[in-house]
């Protein structure tokens, strides 16, 4: 059990292993071990790539080795760097491909990690025998941070390598951490989630109707807000966690301090002096403060669709399009034009009769300008998703 005494804070040159194993008990020993500082730093890898993507995606990371199901093996790269230490104070590290693709490495403190489980747990006073459910990657930051809540709390987590509808609606855990599909599926399901104390939905934004449906039915969602910079969601219901400030740079972007922040990029100094400054991260996310402090996330500076000279913030877009009673979800990205630059593409999964272009273009003109309405309106059965929980915008853009 991780007792949150952070030895690991005084290691300054520390082993990483990269660590390719399934979300149970291994894992979570290997996670143990790095949050107390008995064992080396780990970095979670996904245990399902294709080989080809795994070897690169380690050979970036430069561990000193690789920890599978068949056990520990050194790693022998083929770029010249090799068993490069952990950062000082790194426990743990998140893979994060970001907008380029490019991977980039989070590398995360216990106590951070410790700092933003602790908070998280004060929010939803949960109970000291309350168990999480674990159904997101544990690549991912929102599946790891599972596990390091079960730890901090000393309960044993509920694990499930893969989302099942069935499954988890029988599994009787008392917290759940949820992508809006997951938690769409198993209101589709009839699950009874009234029966959990906290669900914490993030990921990507709820539609409206996703979360008013769920409540409606007795369910305590919170929506979160956060990424692997942040151990993780640091805002619930747009209110900062304990110690989480909040600031808006002059460029619109969300800026976050206090004690979950990261403490760099692995072997990339340049985007760490990028990102950090003065005690600051700056995100990628455009967003306000209200008067009452609530944060408002209005979308991804990088989602920012140019038409025809005129700028066009997607997620609001999308937020103003899910309230349409024929539309089940949405996302809104901009695709190549000839003529506007971008054109406003929203690709749309119906909910009973599919609306048509004009039918949509007149509903977002109701409370928008007119260079928002989309001028393209694509059909699909789902929203394509990455491993994360996030909609594929990439796949989208590309179409």
């Amino acid at each position: 059990m991780f007792s949150g005494v952070v030895y690991a804070e005084q290691i300054m040159e520390r082993r990483l292993h990269a660590v390719v194993l399934p979300p149970g008990p291994r894992l979570l020993t290997a996670l143990a071990a790095a949050l107390d500082g008995t064992g080396p730093a780990i970095c979670p890898l996904p245990a399902d790539l294709p080989p080809a993507a795994l070897r690169t995606l380690i050979d970036t990371l430069a561990p000193h080795a690789v920890q599978t199901e068949d056990g520990l093996t050194p790693h022998h790269p083929r770029t010249p760097e090799a068993g490069v230490p952990a950062g000082p104070g790194t426990a743990v590290l998140i893979a994060t491909s970001g907008s380029t693709g490019t991977p980039k490495f989070v590398e995360l403190s216990a106590e951070a990690l410790r700092r933003s489980a602790a908070a998280t747990v004060r929010r939803l006073d949960a109970g000291p025998g309350d168990r999480w459910l674990c159904c997101l990657p544990t690549s991912h930051i929102a599946g790891l941070q599972v596990l390091v809540r079960s730890l901090l709390t000393g309960t044993d987590p509920i694990i499930h390598p893969r989302f099942d509808t069935a499954a988890v609606a029988a599994a009787g855990a008392d917290l759940l951490a949820l992508v809006p599909t997951q938690l769409r599926r198993l209101l589709d399901a009839g699950a009874d989630l009234a029966r959990h104390r906290a669900i914490l939905l993030g990921g990507a934004a709820a539609p409206p109707g996703l979360l008013e449906t769920a409540r409606a039915r007795g369910a305590r969602v919170h929506t979160t807000y956060g990424m692997s910079e942040t151990c993780g969601g640091c805002v619930y219901d747009g209110r900062p966690l304990d110690g989480v400030r909040l600031a808006i740079a002059p460029d619109g972007r969300i800026r976050i301090a206090g004690p979950v922040l990261f403490t760099g990029y692995r072997l990339r100094p340049d985007l760490t002096r990028q990102a950090l400054a003065d005690g600051w991260f700056t995100t990628q996310d455009l967003g306000s403060l209200g008067d009452d402090g609530r944060l408002h996330v209005r979308g991804r500076a990088d989602d920012v669709i140019n038409t025809g000279g005129e700028k066009v913030v997607a997620a609001e877009v999308a937020a103003t399009l899910a309230h349409h009673p024929r539309v089940r979800d949405v996302v809104v990205v901009g695709r190549p034009d000839p003529e506007w630059g971008e054109r406003v593409t929203a690709v749309v999964v119906p909910d009973g009769d599919a609306p048509d272009l004009t039918d949509l273009r007149a509903f977002v003109r109701r409370t928008m300008p007119a260079h928002a309405a989309p001028r393209e309106l694509r059909l699909v059965p789902a929203i394509p998703l990455l491993p994360s929980g996030k909609p594929d915008r990439e796949l989208l853009r590309r179409g």
